[in-house]
């Protein structure tokens, strides 16, 4: 059995030289081996996923947060879908306030908010400094909602593919239940809000997608609305 094996040796060694002998040449001649591609070269030829499956959800009010990132004339009013979608992201404001939700808001730099209607209230936690997409990052927000028993947290504001992605995910790590309502995260273009909502409905990595339950604002419901 040595021998066999010290006989194959010279082989093995003459096709190692062999595969380096050609990986160099594709190099230097620009031939890139049919294996070897990247996204952007295929971009043209990839499907678009099937769209994500709304799901309904109900909610316990008294653990559950609404929080409002940064819908600021600054930047959701100069984005056209985020304009178009303040109407439907009062209504469901509307909604949380009604059942006593706790609210929390982002406008960072001092923004101002873009609708009147949706301005948080006197006592409610607001967060003016300047931030990225994750809000929980270098600020109490987690703390603050634990000290008010939250478990939930519905994440609505601009940008989808920002606040949407990053403080969705961000509080999903933190144990958080995520709720993502496709209407009221709002972009610059329709594809970033689709492969954010992609992303979040399970093209993401499962240890945080499997927090997350994607839906529509009008497909959430509360705990004990009637009583």
């Amino acid at each position: 059995m040595i021998g066999k094996e010290e006989d194959r040796m010279p082989a093995i060694s003459r096709w190692l030289r062999f595969g380096a002998a050609s990986l160099a040449i594709g190099a230097s001649t620009g031939v890139i081996p049919a294996h070897a591609t990247d996204v952007v070269t295929e971009w043209s030829t990839i499907e678009m996923p099937s769209a994500p499956t709304l799901k309904p959800v109900t909610v316990d009010p008294k653990s559950t947060a609404l929080l409002l990132l940064d819908f600021m004339t600054e930047n959701c009013g100069q984005r056209p879908r985020c304009v178009a979608a303040v109407p439907t992201v009062k209504a469901f404001h509307d909604r949380t306030r009604a059942a006593s939700m706790f609210l929390a808001y982002t406008l960072p730099g001092d923004g101002k908010i873009i609708d009147e209607g949706i301005a948080p209230r006197e006592g409610e936690v607001v967060d003016q400094r300047p931030g990225g997409p994750d809000k929980f990052l270098g600020d109490d927000l987690d703390q603050r909602l634990k000290a008010h028993g939250i478990k939930t947290v519905i994440i609505c504001g601009t940008s989808a593919q920002g606040v949407g992605l990053g403080t969705g995910t961000a509080a999903a790590q933190r144990g958080y239940y995520v709720i993502y309502p496709v209407d009221c995260l709002l972009s610059e273009s329709v594809f970033r809000e689709a492969y954010a909502a992609w992303h979040m409905a399970g093209g993401g990595p499962p240890v945080t997608v499997k927090w997350v339950t994607v839906t529509r604002s009008d497909m959430i419901t509360f705990e004990n609305a009637n009583k």
